[in-house]
């Protein structure tokens, strides 16, 4: 009881202290010169409109632009493929209409001044002091390379080997505790640790490289690239790519092929 009302009040001071801080502060974007410095992340600021109002440079720089004054202002339509601003709206809309949160969601990113891009992505909703949605906040980090450094990465790198070798199969969790003599729990705190993925996650991203490898060439149908990524259902795998890319398999390679003539 006595540590509950310890806590409670701890809570109420840390919060004044913040509300207090909060008050004084001239620029509530001070943080926008911090992720300027972050070349491997992509910060930004929207407004119910879907319109960039605060961007870093890492954003301006990977659409193409030089100053944050040609991102400012624009929406996703102006800047992005038609089908991969639609996928982007739509997850803008579902933060500002329902207050939904995307949190550490596994994308592909296709800039347009920039290579494919594996990156993890989150969104939360802006409110005002009635609580009401008056934007949101986003952050793509890129993924890093695996920690090698890591106690268990030998044992983690086993079972990233069988992945990429079986990544034509849906690999149980059963398959990589025998590999790595590891529980389950273990497989995905360490996966989580050396590659921040989840094994899920992870089997995901190498089924995606492996497709989008395959895309460029026109001569394969989407349903041979499915059903060799381990989708015997055409539908299934269209689905996984637009959730996880942003757009179907094949205005996937319509945006890679018209980028390759470009070039």
């Amino acid at each position: 009881m006595l540590q509950n009302t310890m806590r409670t009040k701890l809570s109420l001071i840390e919060n004044s202290g913040k509300q207090l801080l909060a008050n004084h502060i001239a620029d509530v974007f001070f943080v926008e010169p911090l992720f300027d410095a972050m070349p491997d992340l992509v910060f930004f600021v929207k407004d119910t409109q879907g319109r960039y109002v605060v961007v870093n440079q890492t954003l301006v720089s990977r659409c193409g632009f030089k100053d944050k004054e040609q991102l400012i202002g624009c929406t996703a339509a102006e800047v992005f493929p038609a089908s991969l601003a639609e996928s982007y709206s739509e997850q803008d809309e579902l933060v500002l209409q329902k207050g939904y949160d995307v949190k550490d969601q596994l994308e592909l990113h296709l800039y347009p001044d920039r290579d494919p891009g594996w990156c993890l992505s989150n969104k939360i909703a802006l409110r005002d002091k009635d609580h009401q949605i008056i934007g949101l906040c986003g952050t793509s980090r890129d993924l890093g390379m695996p920690d090698q450094r890591h106690p268990v990465y030998h044992r983690i790198a086993a079972a990233v080997r069988h992945i990429h070798t079986h990544f034509g199969e849906n690999v149980p969790m059963v398959e990589l505790e025998q590999i790595t003599n590891l529980s389950v729990a273990q497989i995905e705190r360490y996966f989580h640790k050396i590659f921040s993925l989840t094994p899920r996650q992870f089997m995901i991203k190498v089924k995606l490289d492996a497709a989008t490898a395959m895309l460029v060439d026109r001569q394969r149908s989407i349903t041979d690239i499915a059903a060799t990524c381990g989708y015997q259902d055409h539908s299934a795998f269209s689905r996984m790519f637009k959730s996880t890319v942003g757009m179907t398999p094949s205005e996937y390679r319509e945006v890679l092929l018209s980028t390759t003539k470009c070039e």
